[in-house]
């Protein structure tokens, strides 16, 4: 069965994450995302298949920047632990490591659009499109911005 990991920070990407929980069932999967309140219950339903890094904002950049390095650290640890074949996110700055780090070793790359954009590309999206092997959009006029992206539809 393929490893694949879901990755994303928390809030409305996590969300749009959760939306493909039916394809989970069909694959070895693993969840990371951003410790924080709102999604501690998850601990409950996925057990050992879900792992959290360190929740961080760049509105307090200081302690960001500490944050941030403990993030990459925890990430490549979690990486050679879980060993994905495919990495599947939806955003934003939690993923853009593990992306990177999954690309090095061989890791396929999914990455989708948020659907809060029509037509600008965000900070993620810029980073991950030159990497990934599948970049999905969720509305058509993203293809004008992302020409070697896919048109997916919603997947609310």
């Amino acid at each position: 069965m393929k490893k694949v990991l879901f990755i994303s920070s928390t809030g409305g990407h996590l969300n749009e994450l959760m939306q493909l929980k039916p394809l989970f069932s069909k694959y070895d999967y693993h969840i990371i995302t951003e410790k924080d309140k709102a999604n501690l219950s998850l601990k409950e339903e996925y057990k050992e298949r879900i792992d959290y890094l360190p929740y961080g904002t760049r509105s307090k950049l200081f302690t960001y920047i500490f944050k941030y390095l403990y993030l990459c650290l925890k990430t490549i640890y979690l990486y050679f632990k879980i060993r994905p074949k495919y990495i599947v996110t939806t955003g934003t700055h939690t993923a853009g490591p593990m992306c990177y780090l999954g690309k090095i070793f061989g890791s396929k790359i999914i990455y989708i659009e948020t659907i809060a954009n029509v037509n600008k590309k965000t900070a993620t999206g810029k980073l991950i499109y030159p990497i990934a092997d599948l970049f999905i959009v969720q509305w058509m006029e993203m293809l004008e911005i992302y020409p070697r992206a896919v048109y997916g539809g919603s997947i609310y």
